[in-house]
């Protein structure tokens, strides 16, 4: 058993040493995304509708293409995180949550490439 004081228990954060960070992380991803849902949304809701030529007009601009790429890269860093959350706290098998995590931060990056790549595609056609 260590004995430590109270100020080496708080700057270990925790067994993993990474709860802080975390935990801010998904509170500003949080922040971010209630301010770029809307600012995507809504050009994406006019756009919708009104077929290809339409969604590529609207998002071949440079606000709207970077609002986009933000939105889908700030939602894939939050979803990769809040997965990452759930698969710590309730798979309880360490090599399936290992090999899981793993996955998780596959996919995540993947998804936020894709969309960024998706974006910039748009933007520099037009």
């Amino acid at each position: 058993m260590a004995y430590k004081t109270d100020y080496a228990r708080v700057r270990g954060l925790g067994s993993a040493h990474e709860g802080v960070g975390h935990w801010w992380t998904q509170r500003l991803t949080s922040i971010a995304l209630i301010v770029l849902t809307p600012l995507f949304v809504i050009p994406f809701g006019r756009a919708l509708g009104n077929g290809h030529e339409a969604l590529v007009a609207t998002y071949s601009s440079w606000g709207h293409g970077f609002v986009a790429a933000a939105f889908l890269l700030v939602g894939a860093v939050h979803l990769m995180h809040g997965l990452q959350v759930v698969i710590e706290d309730y798979v309880p098998n360490h090599s399936l949550r290992t090999a899981l995590l793993v996955a998780n931060t596959l996919f995540g990056w993947t998804l936020g490439a894709a969309g960024v790549l998706g974006v910039a595609t748009l933007l520099f056609s037009a």
